[in-house]
Parts: C-alpha cells; sequence; structure tokens
C-alpha cells in the first residue's frame, strides 16, 4: 500500500505538495491508506458481483422484478467504477490495493453480467467469448509492456467501457418492444469497439516493444564504442555526426 506522502507528513527537508482543497481532499490525504473511499467503492463493487448474480438468478433468472434488482446492483458496480478511480487520483488515494483490485472489480462485474446473460440464453455467447478474450488479452499485454511504458486508457477505450455497461444493463432488465431492438444495436455497437479498440491497444503495445528493443540495442553496444581507446581531437566531429546518424536511424525505426 502507498501511505501519505512524506511531504503532508511534515518531514524536514522534503518538498511540500499542495494539498487538495476542500475538507474532503485534506481529509483524504492525510487517510491514504487501505480504508479510504476510493479502496471501499472498489470493495463495495467486488461484494455487488455475487449480488447481482443471486439477484439475476432467482425464480429461474427470468422473473421481471428480480432482474430489476439485478439491474439496479450492476448500475451501482459501474456507478463506482467511475468514481473510485477518479478520487484516487485526485486526493492521492493511490495504493497497491487500489491498483490490483480496481481492474480486478471492473473485469468481474462485467464478466459476470455476460457470462449469465449468456447461461440465461438472452446474449449469444460469441458474443461473451469476443468481449471477454478481448479484455484478458489487452490486460495481460499491458503486463507485457509494462516495465517499458504504461499503456494509458484511450477515448475509445472509455466509449468501449460505456456502450459495454449501458449494453448488459439494458439485457439484464426484461425489455421488449422497440427497447429490445434498441438493445441489440447498443451491443452490436459495443462489440465494435471492443474489436477496433483492442486492435489500437495491440498496436501501442508493439510499438512499445519496438522502441524497447532499439534502447536495449543502443544501451549494449555503448560500452564497446568507449573501449576502441581514446577518441583523437580530430576525429570528434566525427564521432558526433555518427552518433546523430544512429539516434536518426532508431527514431525512424520506431515509427
Amino acid at each position: 500500500m502507498t501511505g501519505v506522502p512524506a511531504s503532508a507528513a511534515g518531514g524536514t527537508g522534503a518538498k511540500r505538495v499542495p494539498a487538495p482543497k476542500g475538507k474532503l481532499g485534506a481529509a483524504a490525504v492525510n487517510q491514504a491508506s487501505l480504508w479510504n473511499i476510493a479502496n471501499i467503492l472498489t470493495m463495495v463493487r467486488l461484494v455487488l458481483v455475487p449480488a447481482f448474480v443471486v439477484l439475476l438468478f432467482q425464480d429461474g433468472g427470468f422473473d421481471p422484478a428480480w432482474r430489476a434488482w439485478a439491474w439496479a446492483a450492476f448500475a451501482v458496480a459501474m456507478i463506482t467504477d467511475v468514481f473510485d478511480g477518479h478520487l484516487a487520483r485526485t486526493y492521492n488515494l493511490v495504493t497497491d490495493f487500489g491498483k490490483i483490485a480496481d481492474p480486478i472489480a471492473d473485469k468481474a462485474i462485467m464478466a459476470a453480467g455476460l457470462i449469465s446473460l449468456s447461461s440465461l440464453g438472452d446474449l449469444p455467447w460469441w458474443v461473451t467469448g469476443v468481449i471477454l478474450f478481448r479484455e484478458i488479452g489487452i490486460t495481460l499485454m499491458r503486463f507485457w509492456v509494462i516495465r517499458l511504458e504504461v499503456i494509458p486508457a484511450s477515448r475509445g477505450g472509455k466509449a468501449k467501457t460505456l456502450a459495454q455497461g449501458v449494453a448488459v444493463g439494458m439485457y439484464v432488465l426484461a425489455l421488449t418492444g422497440p427497447l429490445a431492438t434498441l438493445r441489440f444495436w447498443v451491443m452490436a455497437l459495443a462489440v465494435v469497439l471492443t474489436v477496433l479498440t483492442g486492435l489500437d491497444y495491440v498496436r501501442d503495445a508493439v510499438l512499445i516493444r519496438r522502441r524497447g528493443i532499439v534502447a536495449r540495442r543502443a544501451a549494449a553496444e555503448a560500452p564497446r564504442h568507449g573501449e576502441s581507446g581514446e577518441v583523437r581531437d580530430g576525429d570528434s566531429g566525427d564521432s558526433g555526426e555518427s552518433d546523430e546518424a544512429g539516434e536518426s536511424a532508431a527514431a525512424e525505426s520506431t515509427r
């Protein structure tokens, strides 16, 4: 877990970081521990996953009233997903627990909804398979390149998450008529965004790996040039031009 920063604790010689304004901000900075509001919201979302599944499958899974309660649990879980990350970043409440639990909670509630709906026959299994394959694959790929660079969430990724949440929520409700038709198209949009953003993340990960390979090769060759002997004064200009050419070639190879 990330504790209170040294500057906030008033340590000597530490650079003071201005605390967020307001009573909530001051209280949050003073308690950047496991039991802060961001982590509590994440824990609530984790608890809502089994509660959502139980509510959805009551009376065989087709009772409109129970499905409405299940939708409420799903909606609360999705709303907490919006606020916990924002609070953690705004009020310096980022902890190791939150870094691990938040993405797990996000994937768990969405996977629970998709698998439950497919089990009830409301959603084709291939839709569930495509979305879960993308989510798990991108998560693993983020870990693959995390030592080199963190892949941030793109606008397309955020739109994908919103479309998935709305679509699953509409399928949880016992809708009929035009609304039932509308949810089909919302889910279709969610699947398209899922695939397109997944491909975009794959492209970013490949570029990051290429840049990492180029950087490692340059670092490995640097000592070799140093061992070749002292550089004469007359050769210093040529050496500089050579280094600039190498850097230009490395930059081109990463595009």
